[in-house]
């Protein structure tokens, strides 16, 4: 493609004005108002329409490759939103016609209140009612354990149906097994403490998608942060249902009992 390089003068301009005589100072003073007048040659005009045909010229070879850009742009985001977009199926929490649930849970090795090793082979053949939380919690932390254990309770005691409850600590720096074992026998015997490296306790909230985040006070002392979810886990270490703290104990117990009741149907 030729490129003409023209150039081109600027259009002759001419502005009349007139003069008058001050009889006071007898200078010669130029008025204000006069308008000015632009004069253009024929040339002038060929050669703006000359420039404004070149310039449609160039926009029209240009148009096409920017549309097919523009074009290629929205097709890649519409593949990158595809791929993002999660299918239609079969809720792995509620077995509803929802949007599939994202994987949830994974293998863990941590130590219980009695200072043993266990991981989640350890709980298989158990429902599980699992809970993160941390010891020194003021208030949301407590309440969430206490409904977790009259839940349990009331499924053994009404339904005769046990599921076993697990404490995570968030906060393995202070929760030792007895500072776990101490906390949770206030609550219900039956719950089982797990804590343990930091880099273990880290990698399992991971797994299992809980936030959690140190937030620091006066002196050394510090709260944490976190999501309070609990998580129903099936006998086979699956995540069926999570609750958050919206639930109270009878509800939670109720929700429980249909998830238990729909896994006897399924079996």
């Amino acid at each position: 493609m030729f490129i003409w390089i023209c150039r081109f003068g600027s259009s002759k301009r001419i502005q009349s004005c007139g003069y008058t005589k001050s009889a006071k100072n007898n200078y010669y003073k130029k008025p204000t108002g006069h308008p000015v007048v632009n004069v253009e040659t024929q040339a002038s005009r060929s050669r703006r329409v000359l420039i404004l045909l070149y310039a449609a010229l160039a926009y029209s070879r240009l148009l096409p490759p920017i549309l097919l850009g523009f074009g290629g742009l929205l097709a890649f985001l519409h593949y990158n939103d595809e791929r993002r977009a999660v299918k239609i199926g079969k809720d792995s929490y509620t077995g509803s016609d929802t949007a599939a649930a994202p994987i949830i849970g994974g293998p863990f090795t941590l130590v219980n209140s009695e200072n043993q090793i266990v991981n989640e082979q350890d709980f298989l053949g158990n429902w599980v009612l699992l809970y993160f939380g941390y010891t020194s919690s003021p208030d949301i932390g407590p309440d969430q354990v206490r409904i977790m254990a009259k839940a349990i309770d009331t499924l053994e005691s009404k339904e005769n149906l046990k599921v076993l409850p697990i404490f995570v600590t968030i906060d393995p720096q202070r929760d030792t097994p007895a500072q776990l074992r101490a906390y949770l026998n206030e609550f219900d015997p039956r719950i089982v403490g797990l804590g343990g490296p930091v880099s273990a306790v880290r990698q399992m909230a991971q797994e299992y998608r809980v936030y959690f985040k140190k937030v620091e006070e006066e002196g050394d002392d510090y709260l944490v942060e976190s999501s309070h979810s609990m998580y129903l886990i099936d006998p086979k270490m699956k995540v069926v249902r999570c609750f958050g703290v919206e639930y109270n104990a009878e509800q939670l117990s109720k929700e429980i009992l249909k998830e238990l009741k729909k896994h006897q149907v399924n079996a």
